[in-house]
């Protein structure tokens, strides 16, 4: 008698227990989650299907005819917010919000939620990290109270989708998705498995319904989006806060934007009455005093379109030690050691070599931009030789390893943000285009013509103005 040939119903199906990846053979390790021993035997492989042609919901239509008013973004009454977004909240859109924990993630959001709240727009706040009475006391702090404005504490997916059908709002406010879990999918809230199937709820939610949706996600200790990537791909809007919880500034940036730019960025101060929006975030970037000081250059950096103009301090002191110190805040460690090298080989510098040196900015804020490499080196030139730069001179360009000064982005928007502020000279890289007028603008080639517009003389007297192009 022949045997009984294996047919695909008898053919075993593996899953993995952590994200609910399948497979038709068994693995190690599971390619979604890169788990090892999570992949079991759970039964037959499922036979395969096809799917025959359905009954279409909505015709097609040639794209002039559709209508596009029902895209139109509201404000969600925060305009720095509002500048990130593309101009607000798209009906129907879902944001997926992302940041450290503390940055003040939830003290934005419960912000919002209370400033787009109206008569004809309801907003539904829910915490999963959280009780009901402990974000009534950060309401209650930040001045967020509205009578349209629900709050509610759920880590249930149906209770959620049941508080939107009591609510029926605009605005669903998820704080956070890693919190909440669908009683159908087996596993830990926050695992793979539970974040992809309450983020494919409520985006399908979202989309049915018309309604706004911004999800607080959790990073890794990386600063990655915690859980799937697919997650990023199903959202319309991926937004990053940053921020060192030292300091006041907070950053909202811009990382996939369906219906906007992703070069925005929306500056916010974080303070104890809560958090605040900065049109003009410059000020917290400077010193200000009557007379320069030796060490310090201010330059102008573009976060995503916004040119800001941001002050470098150096200081340069004998070493006590073989090994001198190279510290640094705010900037990039490399590009500081860079700076240093071309100055002792391109500016005969040498007395940086066996000095302790420190570097940092003003304010918090992180200059990673080669745009910043003038100011850089200027700063640390004016603290070996503790003379200081000209006033209200602004350094932009960056320096090669061979010293020149080479073109970057934005030169005509940056010394127009500067003019703004009252600076009257810069050093720029050669053709700046456009220049504000009465503003003073040097070009420099190298490094060696940049060092010029230090004064000679180390006594601490009036600097000599630089030459100027008009």
């Amino acid at each position: 008698m022949a045997a009984r040939t294996k047919t695909s119903k008898d053919r075993p199906s593996y899953r993995c227990t952590e994200c609910g990846w399948q497979t038709a053979k068994w693995l190690g390790r599971c390619p979604e989650c890169q788990a090892w021993g999570t992949v079991e035997e759970y039964g037959a492989a499922p036979a395969v299907r096809t799917t025959a042609p359905g009954r279409v919901t909505t015709s097609a239509l040639p794209i002039g005819q559709v209508d596009g008013k029902q895209a139109t973004a509201r404000s969600t009454g925060v305009p720095e917010l509002d500048r990130v977004l593309g101009g607000g909240l798209v009906p129907g859109a879902v944001v997926l919000v992302a940041g450290e924990p503390g940055v003040g993630k939830s003290t934005l959001l419960l912000d919002v939620a209370a400033k787009s709240a109206s008569d004809e727009h309801r907003t539904l706040y829910v915490t999963g990290e959280e009780s009901a009475s402990q974000v009534r006391l950060r309401a209650d702090r930040i001045h967020a109270i509205d009578d349209h404005l629900y709050l509610a504490a759920e880590t249930d997916l149906s209770a959620v989708l049941g508080h939107l059908d009591a609510v029926k709002p605009s605005l669903l406010i998820l704080d956070s998705v890693q919190t909440v879990a669908s009683p159908e999918i087996d596993g830990a809230p926050g695992g793979m498995a539970q974040v992809r199937e309450v983020a494919g709820a409520l985006i399908r939610a979202s989309k049915e319904r018309g309604m706004s949706t911004l999800l607080v996600g959790h990073v890794t200790k990386d600063g990655a989006i915690a859980g799937p990537r697919l997650l990023e791909h199903l959202v319309d809007v991926v937004l990053h806060f940053e921020g060192d919880r030292h300091a006041r500034l907070r950053l909202v940036r811009g990382v996939k934007n369906r219906y906007g730019t992703t070069d925005e960025v929306g500056c916010f101060e974080l303070h104890d009455e809560g958090i605040t929006g900065l049109a003009d975030p410059s000020g917290l970037f400077l010193t200000r005093r009557d007379e320069p000081v030796p060490g310090t250059c201010l330059t102008v950096t573009l976060e995503g379109r916004r040119p800001l103009v941001a002050e470098v301090q150096a200081l340069t002191v004998d070493s006590q030690i073989p090994s001198p110190r190279r510290t640094t805040s705010g900037l990039e460690t490399s590009r500081v050691s860079m700076m240093l090298a071309v100055l002792e080989q391109r500016g005969r510098i040498s007395a940086l070599g066996k000095r302790d040196i420190y570097s940092a900015t003003v304010g918090g804020v992180k200059l990673s931009e080669p745009a910043a490499d003038l100011a850089v080196a200027l700063a640390l030139a004016s603290a070996a030789s503790d003379t200081p730069l000209p006033k209200n001179l602004v350094a932009i360009g960056e320096v090669g390893l061979a010293g020149e000064v080479r073109r970057v982005t934005g030169v005509q928007r940056r010394l127009a943000e500067a003019h703004r502020l009252g600076f009257t000279h810069a050093l720029v890289p050669g053709d700046p285009g456009k220049v504000p007028a009465g503003m003073k603008v040097r070009e420099v080639a190298d490094i060696g013509d940049a060092l010029r517009v230090l004064p000679r003389s180390r006594r601490r007297e009036a600097p000599q103005e630089p030459e100027d192009r008009r």
